[in-house]
């Protein structure tokens, strides 16, 4: 079956290719396979096979003399071709290492990767050698340069800016035109800077794990733009490398220029399911080796689909445990990474595919995790189902992308419903994150994320424009809860243009002045558009790209979220790191207190009118929470934010003298950069005359004797 050569014993683990000994330990986990067979690939494509046989644990492992980094390899695996046992083992198809820290080659041809000829349940096995069509695994050397010190945002200061990495810097004009759309897109000197003087200090990176096109889009000639496809979790994706081949220095180098300017890095990991899509799908990797050990299959042998991509990794399986577990670990550990946000984590807390387990076999593994218990922990808390719904359900070392913050502030500034539902997002919603312990920055709070619209987009459709996904625009969600503020799409009308640059400013400054952790969307500050697509994961275009042209509105709403950004900063009462309790402070007055337009604080019943569209929130500084790096308190002055989504004009008396002696104008987002139109104090009482759909900020300053 295999060449002769003498291969030594070597061990179980770690798992993948690990260079040793004059050689190259190999080790692969497949608890279904009677025989593995690693198949080293030369640079003419000839392949050289040698038979594995110490099988440990259910891992099979050998050291192979004389391999050095940069071989290429791969996996066949004999055994029992039995679908409808949900077996699938098929030695014609080459598979990639689960492990593999470095992957080459592409999928561009789905039949000859497919495993199964005619029905995928009932045919026979292809015996079309896929060798030649589909990515290979490839041997690295250990190490790498440094990935320097890891900044160690506490949450409560964190801003996070979530961003692709191909898109943020493709149309970047200071970036070398080999290196845009790259990890060292990412280290130019000007991209950095802008980072900086934005305000962000942690980067979300989309999916940064080697990924493969699913089927449907290779049946129909697209390809996958997001990355939300993966084929191995421990390699870099090698599409963003500006050199072939040298994708883990490259991410390595951009770690470490965030690191050095004071960013954290987390990724947007996908271990909820892969791209071998369903059943019908190709054997490339994990299907080929164990699939009942790595995915989610019913008593027919079909996949059971909780992530609508066609497959579930199953989170009760040991294998799927220690290779989530494994990979989180390397990334933050040899590759320098700060935190993970978990897509579609509601999945992966469903053993067997039940019921929803907030201490799941896998969850536990990773809170419990001495490296990765350190981590920024993000879950996004639903899936593709009904029941997979779970915001506020997480144990306490997670915090969650909000979707309920989202939907209640975009239903505030659209004037579709009350101020009930946005005192609580605005407090740090704290009905969703209390009840388990958990502190506000839980509570990751976003407007726009990559899947829906852009900000832009937000106050400028209606409706979906997705047409370009060649989906027939029937992809992306329906759900947007925008307003075109009168006209789709764009126009020269500067009335609808006033209105949607003030309603873009009102949810911004919202997002950043909430109790939580705000995430901003990449390019929304720059007036990004989409033209009204909310799905754009397929197009690798202009669509997709930042525009780095300078223009009067981006740079306006620029230079105001750098406003509200600086704020947020240098004003710890406007981010405490512990809810709001109405516990009294050393002003006299409770910590929060919500105000009416007339200026009196908020009865029982004024919360339940739902045609209530002015609110007013006053934070006091006097006895802040926030704490400096050394741990103490950092006293703060008070605040007081007013919002009014309303379409008329109203007049709003400023709260008394017990709540600030003068308020001074902070923010006003009528005006484009937020610069308040007069920097007067106003006195206790005084009445504010406050446009339609606008939100003013004012300092109290504190007392001192």
């Amino acid at each position: 079956m295999s060449s002769p050569l003498h291969i030594l014993p070597g061990r179980p683990f770690p798992l993948g290719a690990h260079s040793e000994a004059g050689g190259v330990r190999f080790a692969v986990s497949s608890s279904v396979a009677e025989a593995v067979e690693l198949c080293l690939i030369s640079e003419d494509g000839d392949e050289q096979r040698i038979e594995l046989t110490e099988r440990t644990f259910g891992i099979w492992h050998g050291l192979v003399p004389g391999v050095i980094p940069g071989q290429r390899y791969g996996y066949r695996v004999h055994g029992p071709y039995a679908p409808l046992h949900r077996v699938r083992c098929n030695p014609a198809k080459i598979l990639v290492d689960p492990y593999a820290r470095r992957i080459t080659g592409t999928l561009r041809e789905l039949d000859p990767a497919l495993g199964y000829t005619g029905d995928p349940m009932t045919g026979p096995p292809s015996e079309v050698d896929s060798l030649g069509k589909v990515p290979l695994s490839v041997v690295t050397s250990p190490g790498g340069p440094d990935t320097g010190v890891k900044p160690d945002v506490p949450f409560e200061e964190t801003v996070i800016y979530e961003l692709h990495v191909r898109g943020f810097t493709k149309r970047h004009p200071d970036v070398p035109e080999h290196q845009r759309g790259t990890y060292l897109g990412l280290t130019h000197p000007s991209v950095v800077d802008y980072l900086v003087r934005l305000g962000v200090t942690a980067v979300e990176l989309m999916p940064v794990h080697a990924f493969a096109d699913e089927p449907p889009l290779l049946r129909s000639g697209r390809h996958n733009y997001w990355g939300y496809s993966t084929l191995g979790y421990f390699a870099p994706h090698p599409g963003y490398a500006s050199e072939p081949g040298r994708e883990l220095a490259e991410f390595r180098t951009m770690v470490a220029a965030m690191h050095a300017a004071g960013i954290e890095v987390l990724l947007d990991v996908v271990f909820n399911h892969t791209c071998e899509g369903s059943v019908s799908g190709p054997t490339l990797s994990l299907r080929g080796l164990d699939a009942p050990a790595y995915y989610l299959l019913d008593a027919q042998g079909r996949d059971v689909d909780l992530t609508g991509c066609g497959n579930t990794l199953n989170p009760a399986s040991p294998t799927v445990v220690r290779m989530v577990v494994d990979s989180m670990r390397y990334f933050a550990t040899e590759l320098g990474v700060d935190g993970f946000r978990l897509d579609l984590a509601t999945a992966l807390g469903r053993p067997h595919g039940g019921e929803f387990d907030p201490h799941s076999p896998l969850f536990t593994a990773i809170t419990c995790d001495p490296v990765l218990a350190q981590c920024k922990l993000i879950a996004e808390p639903w899936d593709a189902t009904a029941a997979g719904y779970r915001i506020g359900q997480f144990s306490p070392q997670w915090t969650e992308w909000n979707g309920i913050y989202r939907d209640g502030v975009r239903d505030f500034w659209r004037g579709a419903v009350g101020v009930r539902d946005l005192a609580y997002r605005l407090s740090g919603s704290e009905d969703l994150y209390a009840a388990n312990t958990r502190r506000p920055w839980a509570s990751i709070n976003f407007i726009t994320a990559h899947d829906g619209y852009t900000l832009r987009d937000l106050v400028s459709y209606q409706d979906k424009h997705n047409e370009a996904n060649g989906e027939q625009n029937r992809d992306g969600t329906n759900d947007h809860r925008s307003w075109n503020c009168g006209v789709e799409g764009e126009t020269d009308d500067p009335a609808v243009l006033s209105t949607r640059d003030r309603q873009a400013r009102n949810l911004m400054a919202t997002l950043l002045l909430s109790t939580g952790t705000p995430m901003i969307c990449a390019g929304d500050e720059r007036w990004r558009t989409q033209h009204g697509n909310n799905n754009p994961y397929v197009l690798d275009d202009e669509t997709n790209w930042v525009d780095w042209t300078p223009a009067e509105r981006a740079e306006d709403m620029l230079a105001f979220t750098r406003r509200l950004t600086l704020l947020r900063a240098v004003s710890p009462a406007l981010r405490q790191p512990a809810f709001f309790t109405g516990r009294p402070t050393r002003s006299g007055e409770p910590d929060l207190v919500w105000f009416r337009q007339d200026g009196h604080p908020m009865t029982d019943g004024d919360w339940f009118d739902d045609a209530r569209r002015f609110l007013g929130m006053w934070i006091d500084g006097s006895e802040s929470l926030s704490r400096d790096r050394a741990g103490e308190l950092v006293p703060d002055d008070s605040w007081l934010v007013l919002l009014h989504a309303g379409d008329r004009p109203i007049d709003v008396t400023l709260p008394g003298v017990r709540y600030g002696k003068r308020y001074e104008p902070e923010l006003d987002t009528t005006s484009r950069r937020g610069t308040p139109a007069s920097s007067i104090p106003l006195e206790p009482g005084d009445i504010v005359a406050m446009p339609a759909r606008a939100l003013l900020v004012f300092r109290a300053p504190r007392t001192t004797t």
